[in-house]
């Protein structure tokens, strides 16, 4: 019998100079994508698989403070080791672990949108395959042929080096058409690390072509029963509790979707949690609305991009700001709503003149009439493989790798030329919006609510029992009262903290000198 071989799954770590890693451990989550891959390749008698999450891991460290991978590969030498590149901003991160793993003598796979759009960089970077298509298509047919005579040259989909030369065939690429005959993601593989939100995906792919989304393929889904046979799977098996639906569009089968979610009320109730990705335009639906509220959905995390009309036209979005923020307000009657916007979107044509301070002016005001329980405002990033990318390439404004390397594409950085306002302004007049959301005005709050919470409890507890003669369950009424008073706590409490890791955040950003040298580049190259 062959002795079993290590294959360790390796998702990188978010850059040290960024607005979401203060801490090392964002602990709560791991990348679906990664768990898939590494469930498929655990099925395999020969392999036995374990996943690395560089941001939820709990086991040894060097002394920067990340996984000590030396000490891991020095007790369990891995054989292949495969990365999870779905993240531009984590690439180079990608590069340092390949340096390492190729010379304690391992070979190394990488997947993702960026190394598909971009395999010569990732292979000259101690990268040996290339992964174009869906990984669980295609990992197992790389193994093979890294251990049991095969080609690479036969496997559609992947690029490697063959006699000094990149071989490449993404027009091949296998993408799963069945998802329903996808095994259920396996938690268990993850090794120093335990994901308290599940997350769980049913539909793969984009229709809607977004300029600045590197997304380009066809919507595919799995069937409802398949997706509720999984979360219920995972609550047996797994004790979970709360789940994170991440596609990148439901409504792409939106029967579907009113299914399972009907099916997760019928069976749990509001018992479970979800967290989803959606559009504002199911506001329109108030029985889907109803559904998802019974079914246990909590947050909506939303792609408004932008309140801005002229802006909306150029994204072809078919709405206005006006639409925007009656169903905001509609959704926050059932939901956390948290929106996520792009400040200073490149337009095509100067067709309007807005300046930086009065698109600032017109954020701030949406924000104040919406009062959404969370915001996040970003710059635009011209990711590989995106059309905005193409544009601005071709007007000679994407910035330099030397000047604004991968790890700052993350949308918290200037990573080109704009030519309607300033590269400081557009990378000040996103911080300064979400700093004035997240104030620290709101720490008053917090430590008043904090401190009057119990006689408050018992004072509202007593009389809301007391009106209702005691008929009703303890837990109607504080269903009633006391979720109300937890989001304004945790809202003021998310406030608070989001401002001092904002301040934090700035103030490193500005000793690095990085603005000032992108400015500079501008100026000689006459981009200003």
């Amino acid at each position: 019998m062959n002795q079993q071989k290590r294959f360790r799954m390796i998702v990188p770590s978010f850059p040290e100079l960024n607005v979401y890693s203060f801490s090392k451990n964002a602990g709560s989550i791991v990348s679906v994508g990664a768990v898939m891959v590494a469930t498929i390749v655990s099925k395999i008698s020969e392999w036995f698989v374990e996943i690395i999450d560089e941001n939820n891991y709990s086991g040894p460290r060097d002394k920067e403070g990340f996984p000590d991978h030396k000490v891991l590969q020095k007790k369990d030498p891995a054989d292949v080791v495969g990365f999870y590149c779905g993240l531009t901003s984590t690439i180079e991160r990608v590069w340092k672990l390949a340096e390492f793993y190729k010379a304690s003598g391992a070979k190394t796979v990488a997947g993702g949108w960026h190394t598909a759009n971009c395999p010569d960089e990732t292979l000259s970077h101690n990268i040996d395959v290339v992964v174009h298509g869906d990984g669980e298509q295609v990992i197992p047919l790389v193994l093979d042929a890294f251990f049991k005579g095969s080609e690479l040259r036969g496997i559609p989909g992947i690029s490697f080096v063959a006699d000094d030369a990149v071989t490449t065939n993404p027009a091949e690429c296998l993408c799963a058409e069945n998802l329903d005959a996808l095994p259920f993601p396996d938690f268990g593989l993850l090794r120093f690390a335990k994901s308290v939100i599940h997350p769980i995906t049913r539909i793969r792919g984009c229709g809607m072509k977004c300029e600045f989304c590197s997304v380009n393929r066809s919507a595919v889904w799995a069937s409802p029963e398949h997706a509720f046979k999984n979360v219920k799977w995972l609550v047996e098996t797994r004790g979970a509790r709360k789940f994170f639906l991440v596609d990148d569009r439901m409504e792409e089968d939106m029967p579907g979707t009113i299914k399972f979610f009907q099916m997760i009320a019928e069976e749990f109730g509001s018992r479970l949690i979800f967290f989803v990705q959606t559009r504002l335009g199911i506001a329109k639906n108030k029985e889907f609305l109803d559904i998802l509220r019974a079914a246990g959905v909590r947050a909506l995390f939303i792609g408004c991009e932008s309140p801005i009309n002229e802006d909306l036209i150029e994204m072809r979005k078919g709405y206005t700001s006006k639409n925007m923020l009656e169903w905001v307000k509609t959704l926050r009657r059932y939901f956390w709503v948290h929106g996520m916007f792009i400040f200073g979107y490149p337009p095509k044509e100067k067709k309007f003149g807005l300046t930086a301070k009065e698109m600032f002016r017109r954020f701030w005001g949406f924000f104040a009439k919406a009062k959404f329980d969370s915001i996040q405002v970003l710059k635009p990033i011209p990711l590989v493989g995106t059309a905005l990318r193409k544009r601005l390439e071709a007007q000679g404004r994407v910035l330099p790798l030397d000047l604004v390397p991968w790890s700052k594409y993350d949308g918290n950085f200037v990573c080109f030329a704009p030519d309607n306002m300033s590269p400081s302004d557009l990378q000040n007049y996103p911080g300064l919006l979400m700093k004035r959301f997240y104030s620290r005005k709101r720490l008053a709050w917090f430590i008043l609510k904090t401190i009057l919470f119990p006689f408050d409890y018992l004072i509202r507890g007593w009389t809301i029992g007391f009106q209702m003669g005691w008929r009703r369950r303890w837990g109607d009424w504080h269903r009633e009262w006391f979720a109300k008073w937890l989001k304004g706590w945790q809202k003021d409490l998310i406030k608070c903290v989001g401002h001092a890791l904002l301040t934090r955040w700035q103030k490193r950003y500005q000793r690095s000198g990085s603005l000032k040298r992108i400015e500079q580049y501008c100026r000689e190259k006459n981009l200003l």
